[in-house]
């Protein structure tokens, strides 16, 4: 019987610098809100906070008020704004301060984003990106702890990505941000 051994990750080359998940995903939002004008950022404490865990560093001041915006603390409300922008032809990325805030707008990730493609015969895109950290974190127990990635990958209409590195994390928003749908 062959045994499998775990392999070390490669060194970094010399003088390449390592970037975190938080800088690998700012560099996917800064690339792709100069790249396309249709897309922004909308959620909690996305803009002037430069995100609850960071992730929107510099964002707010580099593309104002119009392009990375702040919500209430009101998932559905901003969810359902997120959605119908996107068929109306926009490619908002929809934050989430954690993954878990998205049951509070189920109904329209669920019902509205990820079924309009099928439900229209594949007349009305929905360019959309919901986002935020998910799974379980120190300190947060039972209102932030939980996973729903196997749960939204069972839902016709949606794609759920999980990256595992850095560059995982770019490639994959950047991917999601330019489909065309959720």
């Amino acid at each position: 019987a062959r045994r499998l051994r775990a392999v070390p990750p490669p060194c970094p080359a010399a003088g390449v610098s390592q970037v975190t998940v938080r800088d690998a995903l700012n560099q996917a939002l800064d690339e792709e809100l100069e790249r396309d004008e249709r897309v922004f950022l909308l959620g909690e404490e996305v803009a002037q906070y430069d995100g609850a865990y960071k992730v929107s560093r510099g964002l707010w001041k580099k593309y104002g008020d119009k392009r990375v915006i702040d919500t209430p603390i009101s998932e559905m409300g901003f969810t359902g704004i997120a959605v119908g922008a996107a068929m109306a032809g926009l490619r908002p990325v929809c934050e989430f301060m954690t993954f878990n805030f998205s049951m509070q707008a189920i109904d329209q990730v669920i019902n509205s984003a990820a079924k309009t493609c099928y439900m229209s015969a594949g007349s009305i895109a929905v360019p959309i990106v919901f986002r935020g950290p998910n799974g379980a974190s120190a300190g947060v127990a039972a209102q932030h702890s939980q996973c729903f990635a196997a749960w939204y990958g069972h839902c016709p209409g949606l794609k759920v990505v999980s990256p595992w590195s850095s560059e995982d994390a770019k490639g994959l928003l950047k991917a999601s941000i330019r489909d065309d749908n959720p």
